[in-house]
């Protein structure tokens, strides 16, 4: 439950926070005083404090300047009925998350209240490591029986290990962080442990989506604003960076950001001043940014919409997340964990058999960890007994992933045929490797013992040599050798391979096969 002090020597007030808050998991404590206020926040530490700023005794503007130096992440919201100018910045300036005006607006109260109680919750939960027990992967485990923090970084795969050790290397460094990953891969947890294991982790920690707000309140959200500089600007506004001044500000979806908002952010990285929105005041902060996107900002750099010099400002330190379907030793430990924290939460947590295992290791995860969390959640919920069965699992994860994802390529392959048929008309012999066009050939039948022998000639080939990787190298070989087969020519090559001239493109690149082709 969320602890809010509450700081009024107004009775009226007091009682209608409570019954404002009331069924809202927020448990809410009051003070009549400053000096009370101050030895009730040693006791309780709670996640926030809401203050006025007229009080008997000492004044609302002292007692924060008192909490923020005995807590620099305490975040606390100021109000008053006697609103002006000088005093709002006066809070802001001491490090008040946000300034309200009574009589308050409920709404908005409360949706300022959900968004600090959030920002409290990133900066106090901490973010802990976890690897897998050797010889735990296939077993059907309690789930019961594994401890559950609040929040973990899991894995032991290779991958996994170099973001843990990159992690570690960055704890003695202000560099700017660029995390990127798949959606649903984790990067906000990454972003949290490198603020809390960082010089910073006794200042403040905020977060803002880019992708979530329009241009303009975007810029309002991280820069601020003056009074009148646009529509709805009744009162100046501080932005992030100066309520991060000190601290680490996470930039999530940085890749949704408008090329107008990248040039202020650029000025930022450089020099670590900024206007406010409709003001003239250069304002100096020192912020620590770890910015985090899902999008490949190589091609929207290339594409120019993402900003070169923006780009290499952000990743001078880059911490890439792999996505779950290349890291499925992790599954198993994964599926135990969430398992075990939603289960948790119902009083139970079910036992996973076996098969269900099996099945969450053979789904290629679109959605990554969050998808498989979401999974597990419901597993949980429509389990009828102590252990989740194949059953329990959403359909798609049931069914057969590589027969499902053969069928959609069939169905891809046949639409592209019907779409680029004067354009595989036109193609020549001749067409290089970075031509366009798509075309179709199914592979010819290959008769089944044939392709038992050459099967079981390429696992006596792994076990002889466990270094080699057999899949990727025997499908990068073959498409070396359909490109030399075909001169260079895709659509032909993409026919011998049985492939969409898409797909091939996508390996081309992934392999780097260009250079080697062009040598042999």
């Amino acid at each position: 439950m969320n602890k809010l002090l509450l700081i009024d020597d107004e009775a009226d007030v007091q009682y209608s926070f409570r019954r404002i808050f009331a069924g809202d998991a927020i448990q809410i404590t009051t003070a009549g005083s400053g000096e009370e206020g101050l030895k009730l926040h040693a006791r309780l530490q709670p996640d926030l404090v809401i203050m006025d700023v007229r009080m008997g005794g000492i004044s609302g503007l002292e007692t924060l300047r008192r909490l923020r130096a005995s807590d620099a992440r305490q975040l606390v919201i100021m109000m008053t009925a006697f609103g002006t100018t000088q005093t709002a910045i006066e809070a802001m300036k001491l490090g008040a998350y946000d300034y309200l005006l009574k009589p308050f607006d409920v709404p908005r109260l409360k949706e300022i209240v959900a968004q600090a109680l959030q920002a409290a919750r990133a900066m106090k939960q901490t973010v802990a490591f976890k690897n897998a027990e050797r010889g735990t992967r296939n077993a059907e485990i309690p789930s019961s029986e594994i401890r559950v923090p609040r929040s973990e970084l899991i894995g032991q795969s290779e991958a996994m290990q170099k973001v843990y050790k990159l992690i570690g290397q960055l704890a003695g460094s202000d560099a700017t962080v660029l995390i990127t990953g798949e959606s649903g891969t984790g990067k906000e947890l990454v972003a949290r442990a490198i603020y809390q294991h960082s010089g910073r982790s006794g200042q403040r920690y905020l977060e803002i989506n880019c992708a979530a707000l329009p241009e303009a309140l975007l810029e309002s959200e991280l820069f601020g604003h003056e009074r009148g500089s646009f529509t709805g600007a009744t009162s100046q506004r501080i932005g992030k960076f100066e309520q991060s001044d000190g601290g680490t500000i996470l930039l999530d979806e940085i890749g949704d950001m408008t090329l107008a908002t990248q040039t202020r952010m650029l000025r930022v990285l450089q020099s670590g001043r900024f206007e406010r929105v409709g003001g003239q005041e250069t304002i100096e902060v020192d912020v620590r940014v770890i910015a985090a996107t899902n999008k490949p900002l190589e091609a929207a750099v290339a594409a120019r919409e993402f900003r070169e010099d923006l780009y290499y400002r952000l990743n001078v330190v880059r911490v890439e997340l792999p996505p779950l379907r290349d890291r499925r030793e992790d599954i198993a430990l994964l599926a135990h964990y969430f398992t075990a924290r939603h289960g948790g939460k119902r009083g139970r947590a079910p036992a996973l058999a076996a098969p269900t295992l099996r099945a969450l290791e053979r789904y290629h995860w679109p959605g990554n960890v969050r998808e498989l969390e979401n999974a597990l959640e419901r597993a949980t919920v429509v389990a009828k007994g102590n252990v989740i069965l194949p059953g329990d699992l959403p359909e798609a994860i049931q069914t057969n992933p590589e027969q499902r994802a053969r069928s959609a390529e069939v169905r891809s392959q046949e639409s592209e045929v019907r779409s680029q048929k004067s354009e595989d008309r036109s193609q020549k012999p001749g067409d290089r490797i970075l031509d366009s066009g798509f075309c179709l050939l199914p592979p010819a039948p290959v008769p089944r013992l044939e392709l038992s022998a050459l099967g079981q000639k390429l696992f006596q080939w792994a076990r002889e040599q466990p270094e080699i990787k057999v899949l990727p190298a025997i499908e990068r070989e073959l498409i070396i050798q359909a490109l030399i087969e075909t001169k260079g020519n895709q659509i032909q090559a993409a026919k011998l391979l049985g492939i969409t001239r898409a797909t091939l493109r996508k390996r081309v690149e992934k392999f780097n096969i260009k250079r080697e082709v062009a040598i042999k």
